[in-house]
């Protein structure tokens, strides 16, 4: 089946992709447009500007796809503001956004350091399109 005909199989996504890459933004938007809508931030302050507005809106991102290196606010502290935003509203932890750690780092800190800090995933860069999909997959977000 093709992925618009999953896409329709299945609620439509609210996606933020968070990256300051340019290559790396365009890429992860090809691969998951298909299946919601796309939302992109340069950095961690402009992503939290746009998930609280996504909440006033009444339409809570399902996923956030992050990377780690960033200026100004990077992915782990962003990640942990975030998840302290949704505690503070009552989410418990695992029932929030879907978040998926995307960084050219793969060593074991950072690893842990973003799980420790509520990721659902962690995929190393390159993207690659079909250990992307399964993992969003894996989070029970599309079929």
């Amino acid at each position: 089946m093709k992925p618009e005909a999953l896409a329709s199989a299945k609620r439509t996504l609210n996606i933020l992709i968070v990256e300051d890459d340019y290559a790396g933004r365009r890429l992860l938007q090809k691969i998951l447009s298909p299946y919601g809508n796309c939302d992109t931030a340069l950095e961690g302050e402009e992503a939290l500007r746009a998930f609280r507005l996504a909440w006033e809106r009444e339409q809570p991102y399902n996923l956030i796809c992050l990377d780690i290196m960033m200026p100004k606010m990077d992915g782990q502290e962003f990640l942990k503001r975030l998840r302290a935003w949704e505690q503070k509203r009552g989410i418990p932890l695992g029932r929030g956004t879907k978040v998926i750690i995307t960084t050219a780092l793969d060593d074991g800190e950072n690893v842990v350091g973003a799980f420790k800090s509520g990721c659902e995933a962690h995929i190393v860069k390159p993207i690659d399109k079909n250990k992307l999909l399964d993992e969003v997959r894996n989070l029970g977000l599309i079929e």
